[in-house]
C-alpha cells in the first residue's frame, strides 16, 4: 500500500498481479483459513481512491489482475458487476450521480482497470468445450472444476455489464518476452501498454504521423527513421536521469532500460491518403510504418550498446531476446501485399538491420516501442486522432475558456477529399453538408426574404446571421439574447411568451417544423458526411469514425475492424496496445465473448471492451419534445416585469458555503415569491478588506441588473469560466473545479436556478422514481401545495426552471442510444451529439467538458486531461 501510495503521488500508475495471494478458506501456516483476496483488494482500491494521481484531482492509475486459474476467479469477474448493482439501488435512494458522486464513492472496485489473465491452454479449452480447473496457491490442489466455455461466458457477461474485467493473453504475452530468463512477465500498466518484468517502469514518446506526409500524400519515410533515432537517444538518455518512487524501481530501469516509442494521428494519416481505417489497405499501412519505427528503434538500440554496452540484463537473455528480434523480423516479411512497396520494403530493411546489428553489438534496450493512449500530449501535439485510434467523429465540438462552444470540421476531411480528386468546389460542397453555410444567405424557407416577410429588421437579420456560426441549432439564434426585446414585442409577442424557457421563435412566427429542420440542415450541416453531394459511394469508408456521426449519420467502425487493426500492429510493437474498441449498446454477450476469441486467435496481447451505456453514471441523456410542447401565450404563467422589481421585505433564498482553492466563500440568495432569483450577496472568509468591498460591489451590480430584467443566463454565459485567483478545486457536492470566485458563483447560480449541468462536474441527483428532482422552485410549491392540501400544477412552475412541462418533470431516465431528433436549443443539440459519442462517460474534472473512453481510461476532447492516464 505503501509504495503504491508514493507511485500514485509522483503522478504514475501501478499494475499488479494478485495470483499468489491464498484464496478464501486456504489454510495458514499458524493456523485458521485465509480471508480471500478481495478482502485485500478492497484495502487497496480505498488506499487508490485516497490518493489522487500526481497530487492532483486526477483518479489514481491502476491495474488489477487475477490468473484465471485463482479459486477466487469467480469473484474477482463479478466484482464490479455487484458493485454496480449497488450503485444502482443508491442512486434510487437519492444518492449522488458521476463517478465522483456519493454512490460511486461507496462501493468498492471503482479505482483500478480488472483484467482476468488467460493462457492458450485455457482459450483452447473454450474452443473445444473443455473443462478447466483452479487450484490452491500453496499446494496445487485443485479447488473446483469449470466448464472453460463457462467462464469465458462469465467474464463476458461481466464485460457486458460494466466494461471490466478486460483479458491479457498470457501465452503470447511471454512468447515476445525479451528477458524470461529473468523472470516471467505477470502483468501490465494500467493502460496495459506496458508489459514487463515486475518493478519496472517505462518513458514514453510519440511521434506525430500526419507531419511526415509530403504533398503527394506519400509518407516520408526517412524523416520518419530520423524522427525515431532522435526520439530513442532522448529516450535512452532520460534513463538514468529520472526519478524513481521506489529502489527497485530504479535498479531495474537502470539494469533492462525498458522503452516506449509509439505514435499518433494514425487514423488521420491513414484518411488524408484515402485509405478507410477498417481495410486491408489501412491495416497494411499501419503494420508497415509501426514495423519501421520499431525496427529502427532496435536498430538504435544496437548503434548505443556498441558504444555504451548493452543494458545490464542482456547477456542472461541474449539468446532469447534475439528470438524474439527474429520473429518481429520474421512478421516485417509477411506484411500484406496491400502495403505500398516502398513501405514494406523499408520496414524488412529495417529489421535486417536490427538483427544484425544486435546480433553483433546486444541492445542498449530490453524493450522499445508501445502504443499509448496519447490523450494528453494529443493535444499539444494538434493531433485529430490519439494513437492507433480512428477518428472520433468528423464535427467536433470545442469548449471556450468565456464560455459556450463552437464546432469545427476535422482538418482532414478536405485534405483527404483532395487526395481523392474532387474538385475544389466539389470539396467546398461536401465540407458545407458537413457543417452548413453558417448563413441564412440562400437558405430555404428561413431567409432573409421570409424573416423580412415576418416583420425582421435587417439589423434583426444580420444579428442573426452573426450568431449562427456558434450555435448548434438555428432555433438558438432566434432568441430574446439575440434579438432583443424590442424586436419581440415590434413582432407582436408579449413579455410573458418570450420569456417561457419553452418559446420558440421560429414556431411562434409560423414556420412548420419540416422546414425549421430543413433550414437548420442547411444553415447548421448534418455533421456528417453521408449524403453529401459528389460523394461517390465508394469513398463513405474512408471517412468511417469510431462512432455515428451526426443525427442522421448510421456508418461507424465495427469493433472487429478496432480488433484486426490491434492485430496488424501488435507484431511490431515491444510491449502492447492501449485502445479502446467501442461497441454499440445493442450488442449482446455473445458478441463479446466472439471478440475475446477473435483478439486471441489474431495475436493479442490483451484486449478490453466498452459497450456504450454500461455504466450507472450517466451525465448526458436525451429524450423527445412532443410537439405540444411548443407554448404560446395562454401557456405563460410569469410575466416579467419592465421597471425594477423589487423583493419582498422576507423572502426565501439560500446560502451555500464552500472553498475554492481552500478560500472559504459564502454565497447568499434572495428570491422573489415565484422562486426566482432576484439577489446576491458574496462573502469571502478571512479576506482583505478591498476584496471583500469589491465583492460587495460585484454582487449588488448584479442583483440591480436582476431586478430590471438582465436575464440570469446572461450572467452566467458572461461570468462562468473567467479566470483569476484564487482557482482550482471546490468542495462543493456538484462542481469540483472552478478557475475563479466569480466563475464558481455563477456555475451555481446557473445549476440551481436555470438547471444547467453542462459545466458542473457531478450531474444533479436522479430522484428514486427517475424523476428530475434539482428544479428546487417545483419541490418547493409541491411541498406548500401539499401542506394547503393541493395537487401541484405543472404548467405553474416557475420561469426559470430550465425544463417546465408535465413531460420533463415526470421524466422517466432515458437510454442513452434514444436520440432527439427534433430541434431544440443549442445545449440539447450538443447533449444530442455527444450522447451519441459516449453518453456514460464522466465529465472532465479540470474544465468540465465531456470525455470520451481513452484506452481503458477517458480523454478531455476540450482540454487533453485524462482521467486515470497518462
Amino acid at each position: 500500500v505503501k509504495r503504491e501510495m508514493k507511485i500514485f503521488k509522483f503522478g504514475s500508475g501501478t499494475g499488479s498481479n494478485f495470483s499468489r495471494v491464498r484464496a478464501e478458506g486456504e489454510p495458514l501456516s499458524s493456523g485458521g483459513t485465509s480471508s480471500g483476496l478481495m478482502s485485500f483488494l478492497e484495502i487497496l482500491d480505498k488506499s487508490a481512491g485516497a490518493t489522487k494521481s500526481g497530487g492532483t484531482t486526477r483518479r489514481a492509475a491502476k491495474m488489477v489482475i487475477l490468473d484465471v486459474d485463482h479459486p477466487d476467479i469467480e469473484k474477482f469477474i463479478s466484482w464490479k458487476v455487484k458493485e454496480e448493482h449497488k450503485v444502482s439501488a443508491l442512486l434510487s435512494a437519492g444518492y449522488q450521480n458521476g463517478m465522483d458522486g456519493e454512490a460511486y464513492k461507496t462501493v468498492s472496485g471503482q479505482n483500478s482497470n480488472n483484467s482476468v489473465r488467460v493462457p492458450d491452454e485455457f482459450m483452447q479449452n473454450v474452443q473445444n468445450d473443455g473443462e478447466w480447473h483452479t487450484r490452491r496457491r500453496t499446494s496445487g490442489e485443485v479447488v473446483k472444476t469449470y466448464k472453460a466455455q463457462e467462464l469465458m461466458n462469465q467474464i463476458a457477461e461481466a464485460a457486458w455489464k460494466c466494461a471490466d474485467p478486460g483479458v491479457q493473453f498470457d501465452t503470447v504475452i511471454n512468447k515476445w518476452h525479451t528477458c524470461p530468463n529473468t523472470d516471467r512477465i505477470h502483468s501490465s500498466n494500467p493502460c496495459s501498454e506496458y508489459m514487463f518484468l515486475d518493478d519496472s517502469a517505462c518513458n514514453l514518446a510519440s511521434v506525430n504521423l500526419i507531419k511526415l506526409i509530403r504533398p503527394d500524400r506519400t509518407f516520408d519515410v526517412e524523416k520518419f527513421r530520423y524522427a525515431c533515432t532522435i526520439f530513442s537517444i532522448a529516450q535512452e538518455i532520460v534513463v538514468d536521469l529520472a526519478s524513481y518512487p521506489t529502489k527497485a524501481i530504479a535498479q531495474n530501469s537502470h539494469d533492462y532500460r525498458p522503452l516506449g516509442l509509439g505514435y499518433a494521428n494514425l487514423g488521420t494519416l491513414l484518411m488524408v491518403q484515402g485509405i478507410p481505417y477498417d481495410s486491408d489497405k489501412g491495416r497494411a499501412t499501419a503494420a508497415a510504418l509501426t514495423a519501421i519505427m520499431c525496427g529502427r528503434a532496435y536498430r538504435t538500440s544496437a548503434e548505443i550498446a556498441r558504444v555504451k554496452s548493452p543494458f545490464v540484463g542482456f547477456e542472461q537473455n541474449c539468446q532469447p531476446m534475439l528470438n524474439v528480434i527474429n520473429m518481429h523480423r520474421d512478421s516485417a516479411y509477411k506484411i500484406s501485399d496491400a502495403c505500398p512497396d516502398y513501405l514494406s520494403k523499408a520496414a524488412r530493411e529495417d529489421w535486417d538491420m536490427a538483427f544484425a546489428f544486435g546480433e553483433r553489438f546486444g541492445y542498449r534496450n530490453s524493450q522499445m516501442t508501445v502504443i499509448a493512449p496519447t490523450g494528453t500530449i494529443g493535444l499539444l501535439m494538434d493531433c485529430d486522432t490519439t494513437g492507433v485510434e480512428p477518428d472520433f467523429a468528423l464535427v467536433k465540438f470545442k469548449k471556450l475558456a468565456g464560455g459556450g462552444y463552437f464546432k469545427i470540421v476535422n482538418q482532414s476531411v478536405p485534405l483527404a477529399l483532395e487526395t481523392l480528386g474532387y474538385t475544389e468546389d466539389e470539396i467546398k460542397a461536401i465540407v458545407r453538408h458537413i457543417n452548413g453555410t453558417l448563413t441564412l444567405t440562400n437558405a430555404p424557407y428561413i431567409n432573409e426574404r421570409s424573416l423580412i416577410a415576418k416583420g425582421l429588421t435587417l439589423e434583426d437579420i444580420a444579428n442573426i446571421d452573426k450568431n449562427l456560426a456558434k450555435v448548434f441549432d438555428i432555433s438558438h439564434a432566434f432568441s430574446i439574447w439575440t434579438l432583443g426585446e424590442e424586436t419581440l414585442k415590434r413582432l407582436g409577442f408579449k413579455p410573458e411568451q418570450y420569456n417561457s424557457p419553452s418559446f420558440n421563435l421560429l414556431k411562434a412566427l409560423g414556420f412548420a417544423d419540416e422546414q425549421i429542420e430543413a433550414t437548420n440542415n442547411h444553415i447548421c450541416g448534418f455533421m456528417t458526411i453521408e449524403g453529401a453531394p459528389f460523394l461517390k459511394e465508394e469513398h463513405l469508408p474512408i471517412f468511417d469514425c469510431a462512432n455515428v456521426c451526426g443525427r442522421t449519420g448510421k456508418r461507424f467502425i465495427h469493433h472487429l475492424g478496432h480488433i484486426k487493426m490491434m492485430a496488424a500492429v501488435q507484431p511490431f510493437i515491444s510491449g502492447a496496445i492501449s485502445k479502446t474498441i467501442n461497441m454499440p449498446n445493442n450488442v449482446t454477450v455473445d458478441d463479446i465473448r466472439e471478440a475475446y476469441v477473435e483478439a486471441w486467435k489474431l495475436g493479442l496481447k490483451s484486449v478490453a471492451l466498452y459497450r456504450d451505456g454500461c455504466k450507472s453514471a450517466q451525465p448526458l441523456s436525451t429524450v423527445k419534445r412532443a410537439d405540444s410542447q411548443t407554448t404560446t401565450s395562454k401557456d405563460a404563467a410569469h410575466p416579467s416585469a419592465l421597471t425594477r422589481r423589487r423583493l419582498s421585505k422576507k423572502r426565501r433564498g439560500f446560502t451555500q458555503e464552500a472553498r475554492v482553492a481552500g478560500q472559504k466563500v459564502y454565497l447568499r440568495t434572495g428570491e422573489y415569491p415565484d422562486g426566482s432569483l432576484g439577489e446576491i450577496f458574496i462573502d469571502m472568509h478571512k479576506e482583505g478588506a478591498a476584496l471583500r468591498s469589491m465583492m460587495n460591489c460585484f454582487a449588488i451590480s448584479v442583483s440591480l441588473g436582476l431586478q430590471y430584467g438582465v436575464p440570469l443566463k446572461e450572467f452566467v454565459d458572461v461570468f462562468t469560466f473567467t479566470r483569476f485567483e484564487p482557482q482550482g478545486p471546490v468542495d462543493h457536492p456538484n462542481i469540483k473545479f472552478a478557475t475563479s470566485v466569480v466563475d464558481y458563483i455563477f456555475r451555481v447560480l446557473g445549476m440551481e436556478y436555470l438547471n444547467m449541468t453542462d459545466f458542473v462536474q457531478v450531474k444533479p441527483t436522479d430522484g428514486p422514481a427517475g424523476e428530475l428532482t434539482h428544479d428546487k422552485n417545483a419541490m418547493r410549491k409541491a411541498m406548500d401545495d401539499e401542506a394547503l392540501g393541493k395537487t401541484a400544477d405543472a404548467q405553474q412552475l416557475p420561469l426559470t426552471g430550465f425544463n417546465t412541462s408535465t413531460e420533463e418533470v415526470n421524466l422517466k431516465k432515458t437510454p442513452v442510444t434514444s436520440i432527439d431528433t427534433t430541434p431544440t436549443n443549442g445545449n440539447n443539440t450538443l447533449n444530442e451529439h455527444l450522447s451519441k459519442m459516449m453518453g456514460d462517460a464522466p465529465f472532465c474534472n479540470l474544465c468540465g467538458h465531456i470525455t470520451v473512453r481513452n484506452g481503458a481510461c477517458y480523454k478531455c476532447l476540450n482540454c487533453g486531461n485524462t482521467l486515470g492516464c497518462s
